[in-house]
């Protein structure tokens, strides 16, 4: 069963190649847009697949290892026959953990040529901060700090019990926006906003849809 499964995607990986030379000759937004659907596609086919969730209701923890390290393997053997971009991302994107989002479907984007940093409610801490300064310092222009809807944290803080359990997300939160403040007064961030080397954005994420709404404040 598993060397039949392994031949049909052997087929399948071939016919998308195929495919994919043909795209080649395309235009480049067209091959742009045909790849952001080749991605929606695969999604399709993998959602109903709930026996790849990682959730069984009798395994153990040993056993859920093993499956992560089996389906690494199958992607990491895709990964040998198609290698990917190199190049440093000139995009950073502070982005919730909330597995809901999907930082490649955000753009449409195959290549992940983003750099992502992902908390709980998209917390900007002082570690963040760094982060993302040292993205700018590889070549980062734009920083695009966002938020969801239903997202789980911001319902931890308009809670007054789950405030109580949770004092450190709250904190953050309650701090948003002067953290936001002190992380563009950063020297690194403010010099390269000054020179006009540097945008910040703020926007919102449909969760539901993945749509980017502006949030400019």
């Amino acid at each position: 069963m598993i060397r039949t499964g392994w031949r049909w995607a052997t087929i399948c990986v071939l016919a998308a190649a195929a495919v994919a030379g043909v795209v080649l000759a395309l235009s480049p937004r067209l091959q742009f847009l045909l790849g952001g659907a080749f991605v929606n596609l695969g999604f399709r086919l993998q959602d109903h697949l709930h026996t790849y969730d990682l959730e069984h209701e009798h395994a153990t923890p040993e056993a859920i290892w093993q499956a992560l390290l089996r389906q690494n393997e199958m992607a990491a053997s895709v990964r040998d026959l198609f290698p990917r971009s190199t190049e440093h991302p000139v995009v950073a994107i502070l982005a919730c953990m909330d597995a809901r989002i999907d930082t490649a479907e955000l753009v449409g984007d195959t290549r992940r040529y983003y750099y992502i940093v992902r908390t709980a409610g998209s917390l900007l801490s002082p570690a963040e901060q760094e982060m993302l300064e040292l993205a700018v310092l590889n070549g980062v222009r734009v920083i695009v700090l966002t938020t969801h809807t239903d997202c789980a944290a911001e319902k931890v803080a308009a809670s007054p019990e789950k405030r109580a359990q949770f004092p450190e997300i709250v904190a953050l939160l309650d701090q948003r926006e002067k953290l936001i403040a002190e992380f563009k007064a950063r020297p690194i961030i403010r010099d390269a906003l000054a020179r006009g080397e540097l945008q910040i954005h703020r926007a919102r994420i449909d969760t539901a849809t993945d749509r980017v709404l502006a949030d400019e404040h």
